[in-house]
Order: structure tokens, then sequence, then C-alpha cells
């Protein structure tokens, strides 16, 4: 009989690099693991929470399902993720087994759910997420005020409710929404270029645009989902919205002032978080000012948000931990030092295109820097976990990433640096309690 206490990390890594690497043992190997999985063979090792004394880790793990299954069983994108909650938590729950994550974090292709049930033009591709139709732009300048509240017991709602409950039935763990932020659900329905140019030329008009989509659709439904699911969590996503993208003025102004805004007398409003805003470091950049052709002078940009100020901003929406993205670029430092200020457990990020197997050059330098720079976003996570206040499970039972997350595994991830950096997770010794 199979067993995924057989594949432990980092047995289960292992077999994944050979399945990557188009062994037909490891293939059928693989399709014998999701077999029982999905018949539910592996329930009751499900259930089995991460150690509350450890430092953890967590991931994204849904693209990485749907390029098992496509490989597998010729499931596609629209299939994978709308018509078997119990073969789609299953399946998130034994990738996450065999990536030797210790805490589950579910998720899906979050932006194209958010943006779908308004009636977006979607696109399904056969094994990657869905998302928007840039094409087929659903609203314009003339006509957003006329988008009115969806119906949150069809389509994609219900496909995400009924995956909630086998969330909160495996695991035990309350369940959690993932749906987009105003701005970044602005972005997939109105265009990325034409609300930039809204961003500079026309203010007024963009919040007068995200107030709308929290009054009309993120609120209800977030009311929706609180009152099927009274012990739940949101978190909602805000990529686009960050000051990478629009500078940090505006992603203080207006991306995280319409969550504020859509949050405001909300009674579940530190039950939701916003934890995905990335590159800080443009909060400390410098801009050159030209005083003449011969010399410049390095001086504050104009509308400038310091670093401080920033992380006060991302807090108001992000109640429940600090977090640290990778392309944010601050040292790991700096989160350590606000998470203890604030009382607040530390996550930090490993991104997506840090692990891309495509994109690494040079495999052997590129391990030896993940073993330092892992080592410290341990050191920095266990030392938090040592200084601040915490339940007695030490979050474990929480819905959300922490406390080394991969922001996003797929089936193009190189497997060996995921190793690298759970080496340190694992080796790392057990929390002291505070007395």
């Amino acid at each position: 009989m199979i067993k995924i206490e057989d594949c432990a990390f980092p047995e289960g890594l292992h077999l994944l690099t050979r399945w990557q690497a188009g062994d037909e043992d490891a293939k059928q190997e693989m399709a014998d693991i999701f077999d029982a999985a999905i018949a539910g063979d592996f329930d009751e090792n499900f259930a089995i929470l991460a150690p509350p004394d450890r430092v953890n880790s967590t991931a994204s793990v849904h693209m990485l399902g749907l390029a098992v299954l496509h490989d597998l069983y010729g499931i596609e994108s629209r299939e994978y993720y709308n018509t078997d909650p119990y073969r789609y938590v299953r399946t998130n729950l034994a990738i996450s087994r065999l990536l030797g994550v210790s805490k589950y974090y579910n998720t899906w292709a979050l932006y194209a759910f958010t943006c779908e049930p308004l009636g977006q033009t979607m696109m399904y591709p056969d094994k990657f997420p869905p998302g928007a139709d840039p094409d087929a732009i659903l609203i314009t300048k003339h006509n957003w005020h006329q988008l009115e509240t969806p119906d949150f017991t069809t389509g994609v709602p219900k496909a995400i409710d009924d995956i909630l409950r086998v969330v909160e039935e495996l695991t035990g763990m309350p369940p959690l929404l993932n749906i987009s932020a105003p701005y970044s659900l602005a972005a997939d329905i109105y265009g990325q270029e034409p609300l930039l140019a809204d961003v500079v030329n026309d203010p007024d008009n963009v919040n007068a645009l995200l107030y709308h989509l929290g009054d009309k659709v993120l609120g209800p439904w977030m009311d929706h989902h609180f009152e099927t699911f009274p012990n739940g969590w949101v978190e909602l996503s805000d990529a686009s919205g960050s000051p990478f993208f629009i500078g940090p003025e505006n992603c203080k102004n207006m991306s995280i002032r319409s969550i504020q805004h859509m949050l405001r007398d909300k009674p579940y409003a530190d039950h939701v978080f916003d934890n995905n805003y990335r590159g800080d470091f443009v909060a400390e950049v410098k801009k050159k000012v030209r005083a003449s052709r011969r010399k410049s002078v390095e001086g504050p940009s104009v509308g400038k948000v310091n670093l401080l100020d920033l992380t006060e901003a991302k807090v108001s929406v992000n109640p429940a931990f600090i977090m640290r993205l990778e392309a944010d670029k601050v040292d790991i430092s700096f989160y350590e030092e606000q998470a203890i200020q604030r009382n607040l457990p530390l996550t930090s990020g490993i991104g997506s295109p840090q692990i891309d197997r495509n994109s690494i050059k040079d495999l052997d330098a590129t391990k030896a820097a993940f073993t330092l720079e892992a080592r410290s976003y341990v050191e920095a996570i266990k030392r938090v976990c040592e200084a601040i206040d915490s339940p007695e499970d030490n979050h474990v039972q929480a819905p959300w990433p922490s406390h080394i997350y991969f922001e996003d595994v797929n089936g193009q991830s190189q497997f060996e640096l995921v190793e690298i950096i759970l080496n340190e997770v694992y080796n790392c010794a057990p929390i002291e309690q505070r007395i």
C-alpha cells in the first residue's frame, strides 16, 4: 500500500525532480501516489498540522498541481479549477507533502477567479492557470459605474466555496478566500495601461472606480464569505497596485486607501489581509534632479514615501503578520526589526523567478548563494518567534502563509533549490518558548 509518509522530505522532492526530467518510472510512481491521494487514502495524513515549535514553510502550489494532473491524466485548466473540489484540494495537499513544506496554504488563480464572475472574458489554457483576456476588457471610463454585485452562489464563487469546505473538512484550518484587491481587480477589467494613464492624468476617476469595486463587488463578496464561514479569513492580493508598479505614494493613497475604505466598519476587518505589495526598495530610492547639464544632485523624489511610512500603510491592511517578499529587495533585518517592534509574526517569501530552472545560469553558484540567504531568513524568523507574543500553536492553524513562503511553485521550478532552502528550515533548532 502506498504511503505519503514514504515521500517525506527530501524523498518527495527527488521524485518530483525525476518526474520533471521525464523519467517514466517516476511518472508511474507519481500516478500511483495521485491515484491514492485523489481517492482519499492520505486524508488522515493531510489532517496533521505543522509543528508549532519549529520554523515552518509553506507554498502556493496550485500551478504545480495543474502541471502534474495534466501530465498524468490530461486534465486541463478549466476542469482542474472548477469541477471537483476534493480532487483539487487533495492534489494540492499531496503536492505540498511531496515538496516537503510543513504548513498547507490553499490558493488558486485568484486574479482570474475574481474578475470572471463579473463577466470578464477569460482565457483557459490547457496546462496553465486562467487569466483575463487583455483584448476583451470588461469596463471603460464611461461605463464602470454600471457594474453591479454578482451572484456569489453560482459559477466561480460557488466553486471557491466548495473548495473551502473541503479544505476545512480535510485539514481543520479556517477557510481562506483569496481574491483581488480593488486596484488589481480594476487592472484586470479596465486594462493595465488605461488604468496607469488615469493614475497619472485622472486620479479622481481611479479612486472613484476603486471605491465602487469595493462597495459593489469585493465588500459584498467578503460579506458572503463570512456569512458562509464565520471562522474564515480573506486574503486580498494587489500585485498591480504595488510600489514597484505605481510608486509608493500611489500605493499608499490609492491601492491601500481603497482597501481601508472597503474595510471601514466591517466586523471582520482583523481577519482580512493583503500581503503581496512588492518593491519596497523604491520607497528608499533617491531620484537624480538635474540642476544643470554639468552637475546633478541627489534629492528625494516628489511625493516620496519613506520605508517606515510605507510599512505602516501596509500593516494597516495586513494586521496579521509582517511580510518580506523577494521583490522587495530590502534586507531581512528591517522586517525582523519591524516584526519585533510591532509584535507580529514574520514571513519571508521566495520568489518564483528565483527558483525558475530556465533562468538559472550557474546552478552551483546559485545553490551556494541560496544556502546563505535561506539561513539568514530562517534565523531571522526564529528570532522573531522567540521575541513576540504568539498563541500556543504559533499560528500553524492560521491559513495565511508562514514562515518561509514559496510565492509560486510550478512545473518549471528548480526542485534542487527548493531542497537547499528547506534544508535550512529542517536543520533549524526548535523555537525556544518565552516563559
